[in-house]
């Protein structure tokens, strides 16, 4: 038996049909990257590439406003590592073509 006191975390991802959540406990200092790869998610949702996939802390981006990235990041206590999918549209082009949609309804209104 080891005299380490393990952590309890989650991993979590989601497509529009499907979501898990799997719950583990890990040593102090498992970085979230390691948490995502010992949850086994990947058996879940097998196209799920974990070596390019961007990962965050409660809505929080790994990588990003001074956090460490994954491969870095140490979980503390109760974090739930999300793990995000590509987006399947860029979000300034979507945005663009709303407001181009917007100003063609003023035009025709008008």
């Amino acid at each position: 038996m080891s005299d380490i006191e393990m952590i309890a975390v989650e991993v979590a991802y989601a497509l529009p049909d499907k979501q898990k959540i799997i719950a583990l406990l890990v040593e102090p200092g498992t970085t979230a990257y390691q948490a995502a790869q010992r949850s086994g998610i990947v058996k879940e949702f097998p196209d799920l590439d974990l070596e390019s996939a961007k990962m965050g802390i409660f809505g929080q981006a790994l990588g990003t406003k001074g956090l460490k990235p994954a491969r870095e990041h140490a979980l503390q206590e109760g974090d739930r590592v999300e793990i995000y999918r590509p987006l399947s549209a860029d979000p300034k082009e979507v945005r663009r073509r709303r407001a181009e949609k917007a100003k063609a309804r003023q035009r025709d209104e008008t």
